[in-house]
């Protein structure tokens, strides 16, 4: 009688380092906030009892999926889940996140005047050519970079109180230093690949994920936008939600 041993292909198995992944992904969604850090890669492994190479491979998995950032000489920084940004009228970054327990911050990198493109023109309803004031700011979520934004402006008599921004929500210092309360009127979403200095910018990979998401903001009463916004944001680290 011929005795037939049937075995299972060894990859239909979980491996140790993706238990865990499946773990510390577990530990993560219950017990980790945004901007925690993991323990070290030492303490790590000793609880698990696997080598440093095994546990590296299961940080790499959380890395992939979005749950944590290595910072070179740091550690491993707790992302968590995507933060959640509505797309209303009267939404506010800032206020946004900031009711999500979160720390946002943001920096001006660029303030100066220049010739709109065709595209900028088109979204103020002014011609090709005109100067504009374009602000570049980046903002930040716990001291990770989320999102990279080109304000444009048509109206030139801003340009002295738009020098003196540095830091913060752009549109609260509006509101405090110039009365002008903005509403977003128009938002269109797009996904493409990051270049090489957007990587830079968000200290992420060449050809990471990022949503563009381009808004118009009016003044009350007015038929041109006041401010055309095109804002990078890495798409692992935000969802839009849609209102309705």
């Amino acid at each position: 009688m011929m005795t037939i041993h049937l075995s299972r292909h060894p990859t239909s198995f979980p491996t140790r380092y993706q238990e865990i992944a499946a773990k510390l992904e577990q530990e993560l969604r219950t017990h980790y906030h945004c901007g925690d850090w993991l323990p070290a890669e030492q303490q790590l492994a000793a609880r698990f009892q696997v080598n440093r190479h095994t546990l590296r491979r299961a940080i790499d998995q959380l890395v992939e999926k979005g749950w944590v950032q290595r910072r070179q000489g740091v550690g491993v920084l707790v992302l968590m889940r995507p933060f959640d940004y509505p797309l209303n009228a009267q939404a506010r970054f800032s206020q946004n996140l900031l009711d999500q327990g979160s720390h946002p911050t943001s920096e001006r990198l660029l303030a100066v005047l220049r010739p709109a493109s065709g595209h900028v023109a088109d979204a103020l309803g002014i011609t090709e050519g005109d100067n504009v004031i374009h602000l570049r700011t980046r903002r930040r979520v716990n001291g990770v970079a989320l999102c990279l934004i080109d304000h444009y402006f048509a109206d030139r008599q801003l340009w002295p109180l738009l020098q003196a921004f540095d830091s913060g929500s752009l549109h609260d210092f509006l509101r405090e230093r110039a009365g002008l309360e903005l509403k977003r009127t128009q938002t269109r979403i797009s996904a493409r690949r990051a270049q090489v200095k957007e990587s830079r910018w968000l200290e992420i990979p060449t050809m990471a994920p990022l949503l563009c998401v381009r808004t118009l903001n009016h003044r009350d009463g007015e038929i041109n936008a006041t401010e055309y916004s095109v804002s990078l944001n890495r798409a692992d680290m935000i969802e839009f939600t849609m209102e309705h």
